[in-house]
């Protein structure tokens, strides 16, 4: 396991790698507003432990990486898929699975859509393409998480005991919330930014749908898994993303919302491993 940054037109991202770099790389992308810490270090490890070089990095605007002034991202989607690429070329990687959560699968299809040559195969974990015949999310977590305002982001308290309120409406009932480990990973999130406060420019961006109605031209090999208890993003988004990508597996995860719970890590890894491996 080794963190480090990578440079490239005038841009920095930090970087961490798991395994050997001679065993096929999976590209893992997280989600808005969260850092690569979001993929569990044990989690990553026991994937590369599948055979496989892992590699998690922080997007623009949270942990380690470039920053930009509040409400002013200074890139697009496209541009965050392109740094993926670049995060592959510091690797000397030439193709790759890609995995990507939330926001980060939206990044993944735009990957497989733009350069589609550089990959193995894709996985689509609790994401869309956001089709305007899909469900919205839960109303009342999106009455709550607007409710939820910082203050002062240089208040670790505050900081920490928001973020907090805002991972215990994204669980599903199949499990209790682990307060104790989210607190851990909210304040190592918190002592490693940069600039906390530009996690929230990843609401701003616009330009998805250029390549998000494209969705259905996706050809590469594609997993898509989702948590039948999302309030952010329904469980019919996913199970829509299965039917318009050609020869898309769809794994449900029964009672399971927005995240990547301890308790379904193994099913998770054991999918993404299985879907690679069969390549």
């Amino acid at each position: 396991m080794t963190e480090r940054i990578i440079g490239f037109n005038n841009v920095h991202i930090c970087t961490e790698s798991f395994g050997d770099i001679n065993n096929p790389t999976i590209l893992l992308i997280m989600g808005a507003t969260a850092s690569m810490i979001w993929w569990g270090e044990e989690f990553c490890k026991k994937l590369s432990n599948q055979g496989f070089h892992v590699i998690r990095y922080d997007n623009r605007d949270v942990g380690k990486s470039i920053t930009y002034k509040y409400g002013h991202p200074e890139y697009t989607f496209e541009d965050l898929a392109d740094d993926a690429m670049q995060v592959l070329d510091a690797y000397e990687v030439d193709k790759a699975h890609i995995v990507g959560m939330s926001m980060g699968g939206i990044i993944t299809q735009i990957v497989a859509l733009k350069h589609a040559n550089r990959v193995l195969s894709i996985s689509l974990i609790m994401t869309s393409n956001f089709d305007s015949s899909l469900p919205k999310k839960d109303s009342k977590v999106a009455e709550v998480l607007a409710e939820l305002k910082i203050k002062n982001w240089q208040n670790k308290d505050e900081v920490v005991e928001c973020f907090l309120k805002k991972s215990r409406v994204l669980i599903g009932s199949k499990y209790i919330f682990d307060e104790e480990k989210a607190r851990r990973l909210n304040e190592q999130e918190f002592d490693r930014a940069s600039n906390l406060q530009s996690r929230e420019n990843h609401g701003f961006i616009r330009d998805e749908g250029i390549y998000l109605s494209r969705t259905s031209e996706i050809n590469v090999p594609t997993l898509v898994i989702h948590g039948t208890e999302d309030p952010i993003i329904p469980y019919e988004h996913g199970v829509y993303l299965s039917k318009i990508i050609p020869d898309a597996v769809l794994v449900t995860l029964e009672g399971t919302g927005h995240e990547l719970h301890h308790d379904d890590w193994d099913e998770i890894i054991n999918n993404i491993s299985k879907h690679a491996a069969s390549l």
